[in-house]
């Protein structure tokens, strides 16, 4: 057949062209830039592991600084507690013992005024006696005019004040 003769010739240019493109393709891209691309890709997954390794070293180390933090602040806490309540506990006493000196102030300013009251009070009534003695002899000198003495008035005054 005359059409299966012809397709070798026909075809065999081609096929060598196709076996040469194919072959510079394999030693172009297959040996020449693959192993080029592998290298790159190996060294950038290297460098990604080398990456993750010093992120996970960085966060262990950073989970180690932050426990100590913590309990550092814990401690300091702890401590600023204490002092809290040993300087609540303090100004209590202190406060205690002021108004402690306070109530024995004002004691001593209340019994010096039930003296000073006591004093006025004693005062008072010996002026009231006199006053009321003077009164009298006024009084029975202008409704009576009888002259009384002083002595009378003051021992009338005083029978009055005891008997009511």
């Amino acid at each position: 057949m005359p059409q299966i003769a012809q397709i070798a010739s026909t075809y065999a240019g081609q096929i060598f062209w196709l076996l040469i493109v194919f072959g510079l393709i394999y030693f172009g891209i297959g040996r020449a830039m693959l192993p080029k691309i592998e290298a790159t890709v190996d060294m950038r997954a290297r460098k990604v592991a080398d990456d993750l390794a010093a992120a996970e070293a960085a966060r262990v180390a950073a989970d180690a600084t932050e426990e100590a933090w913590r309990t550092k602040m814990a401690a300091a806490k702890a401590e600023a507690q204490a002092e809290t309540a040993a300087a609540k506990t303090k100004a209590a006493l202190a406060a205690e013992k002021r108004v402690k000196a306070a109530d024995v102030k004002a004691a001593a300013k209340v019994a010096e005024a039930e003296t000073s009251i006591r004093s006025a009070t004693a005062i008072a009534l010996s002026s009231i006696e006199s006053a009321a003695a003077e009164a009298a002899q006024d009084m029975v000198a202008k409704l009576s005019g009888a002259k009384v003495t002083a002595a009378a008035a003051a021992s009338a005054v005083k029978e009055a004040m005891v008997h009511g």
